[in-house]
C-alpha cells in the first residue's frame, strides 16, 4: 500500500518539445499534491528542452546513444532511478505534450493507497482545443472513450502514455519477468505502442489497471489527416503486433474479441452503404416509420456520448454522416494494418515473448 509520505517521481520524455515542454512543467507546479522529483528526460534533443526544462526548476536527465526514442529514454531513465525508490513509491510517465487536472496526482495516488492490488492509475485523456475538423473529431472520440472507461467505473483497457501514475513494486515484476529479465528494462522497444505493452504486461502479472473521474489529461491532438493516419497506423499496428506477441490467453481475450468486433463493424459499415446506394440506384428508398425510429435512437446516442465535448461537438454529431466518414477512415486503419501484417510489412517492432510472465498466469 502506498502511504501518504511515499515518493512520487515524474518522468517526462522530451524529444524537441521546447514548444510545449514549459506547459507541461507548469501543470505540474499547480497539483494540490506535488511531485517529490520531476525529471525531463531529454532525448536525442537539438533544441532548448533541457534548458527550459532546468529553468522550470526540473531536473533533466540526458540520454546516451539511444536509439529506441521513448521507450528506450525511458528504459535509460529507469535504470538509474527505480533502484533508488521503494516499493511503495510510484513514478508518474506523462507525455511532454501533455497537461495535468490540478487533481490528478492526488486522486491517483489516493486510489494506489486503498487497493494494494492497484498497479497503476492512468489519465482520461482529453483533446486539446484545436486543429479545427480533425481536431474535433479527434476530441469528440476522445469524449466518448472517456465516457465508456466511466461506465466501466475505470476498468481501462491501455494504460495510456499521455499521463500514467506506476506503483515502484508493479514496475519491477515487470522487469523480474521479461524475457531477458538481466536487462532491466521496464518497457519493451521492440512494441511499436510501448504503452499498449506494459498494460498487457502488468494484467498478465496480476496487477490491475483503473482511469477514475479526476485525473482528467489533456494531449496535442493530430492537426492533419496524415498525421492522425500515421499515428493510428502505429496504434492499430502496435496493438496488433502485442497480441500475436502474447497469443490468447484469459488476459487478451477481451482485447482479441475487440479486434473482431472492429472486423464485423468493417463488414457492417461496408454492406449497410452497399444497400443503400443500391437502393438509391433503383429508385427503392421509402421511408419507413420503424427505420425513422432507429436513426433518430442513434443520433440521439451520438449526441449523448459527446455532449461533455461541448456545442462543437454535438454539432459535428447532428449530421451523423460526418462521424461516419471519420469512423470509415479509422477502419481503413484497421484494415491497411491487416494488410500490413499478412504481407510481413515492417515487422520488426512487434515482438517482445514473454515465457517467465506467460508461465506466471498458467501457474
Amino acid at each position: 500500500m502506498i502511504e501518504v509520505t511515499a515518493q512520487i517521481t515524474v518522468l517526462v520524455p522530451a524529444h524537441n518539445e521546447s514548444a510545449g515542454i514549459g506547459a507541461t512543467l507548469e501543470s505540474l507546479a499547480r497539483q494540490t499534491r506535488p511531485a517529490d522529483r520531476v525529471v525531463v528526460v531529454a532525448d536525442n534533443c537539438t533544441d532548448d528542452t533541457a534548458s527550459i526544462a532546468a529553468d522550470a526548476g526540473a531536473q533533466v536527465f540526458v540520454t546516451v546513444g539511444n536509439r529506441h526514442k521513448k521507450a528506450g529514454a525511458l528504459n535509460q531513465a529507469l535504470a538509474q532511478i527505480l533502484p533508488t525508490l521503494a516499493p511503495n513509491d510510484a513514478v508518474l510517465v506523462m507525455d511532454a505534450d501533455s497537461t495535468l487536472a490540478p487533481d490528478f496526482l492526488a486522486v491517483a495516488v489516493g486510489r494506489l493507497a486503498t487497493d494494494p492490488g492497484l498497479g497503476a492509475v492512468g489519465g482520461l485523456f482529453l483533446g486539446a482545443p484545436e486543429h479545427g475538423l480533425v481536431g474535433q473529431l479527434q476530441r469528440n472520440e476522445y469524449v466518448r472513450y472517456a465516457r465508456e472507461i466511466g461506465r466501466q467505473r475505470g476498468r481501462v483497457m491501455v494504460l495510456t502514455g499521455t499521463a500514467s501514475l506506476l506503483r515502484v513494486a508493479a514496475l519491477r515484476d515487470v522487469v523480474r519477468f521479461r524475457r531477458n529479465g538481466d536487462s532491466g528494462r521496464v518497457y519493451d522497444t521492440a512494441a511499436l505502442t510501448e504503452d499498449n505493452e506494459l498494460t498487457l504486461a502488468l494484467k498478465t502479472l496480476g496487477w490491475r489497471l483503473v482511469s477514475p473521474p479526476g485525473c482528467q489529461v489533456y494531449t496535442d491532438v493530430m492537426g492533419s489527416w496524415r498525421d492522425l493516419w500515421h499515428q493510428r497506423m502505429r496504434w492499430q499496428r502496435g496493438a496488433l503486433e502485442n497480441l500475436r506477441s502474447y497469443g490468447f490467453t484469459r488476459i487478451t481475450a477481451r482485447y482479441w474479441l475487440q479486434q473482431v468486433g472492429m472486423a464485423v463493424g468493417v463488414l457492417a459499415l461496408q454492406l449497410y452503404l452497399l444497400v443503400l446506394v443500391t437502393t438509391m440506384a433503383f429508385g427503392h428508398l421509402q421511408v419507413r416509420p420503424f427505420w425513422v425510429a432507429v436513426g433518430v435512437v442513434f443520433l440521439l446516442e451520438r449526441l449523448a456520448t459527446v455532449w461533455a465535448a461541448g456545442p462543437r461537438g454535438r454539432l459535428l454529431a447532428l449530421p451523423v454522416v460526418i462521424e461516419m466518414a471519420y469512423d470509415a477512415f479509422l477502419q481503413a486503419v484497421f484494415v491497411r494494418s491487416l494488410i500490413d501484417i499478412a504481407l510481413r510489412r515492417e515487422a520488426r517492432w512487434g515482438t517482445a515473448a514473454r515465457r517467465q510472465i506467460l508461465a506466471l498466469e498458467r501457474g
